[in-house]
């Protein structure tokens, strides 16, 4: 499986320049490549991203989420989100799943990783006690 070089150079838009506030990547099967599928712009909320992942089909997703510290700092950390939903069809997981190590390691500066089934274990509040 390739990664189309939008990848990378989006996933850089989002990490240095902030001018993304998430990526969601689709497995183009024909091309047997990761493309980009969306960007959310930096005015958009945790929710706006949330609805952007399909119901019934997989997606690999970058989050920008930004917190501020008990010591009042403006931080920062991204979150990379494997959206494997109960269900999405037998091949296409087991297609993201056998991808995902290989794609993850193009992006270089991610923070943390969540594997996610259902929309409850990648809820805003998991992602805050994560970056905390």
């Amino acid at each position: 499986m390739g990664v189309a070089d939008q990848c990378k150079d989006t996933f850089l838009e989002l990490q240095r320049k902030k001018t993304h506030r998430y990526v969601i990547f689709k497995i183009d099967e024909k091309l047997k490549e990761v493309v980009v599928e969306k960007t959310g712009g930096t005015a958009e909320s945790y929710n706006d991203f949330v609805s952007s992942l399909p119901e019934n089909d997989c997606r690999y997703a970058i989050y920008d989420f930004d917190f501020v510290t008990q010591e009042n700092c403006q931080k920062s950390k991204i979150f990379f989100i494997a959206w494997s939903p109960s269900m999405s069809r037998i091949r296409a997981k087991m297609l993201y799943a056998t991808s995902k190590a290989l794609f993850r390691q193009e992006l270089d500066g991610v923070h943390y990783e969540i594997q996610a089934t259902d929309p409850t274990e990648m809820d805003i509040e998991v992602i805050r006690d994560r970056a905390h």
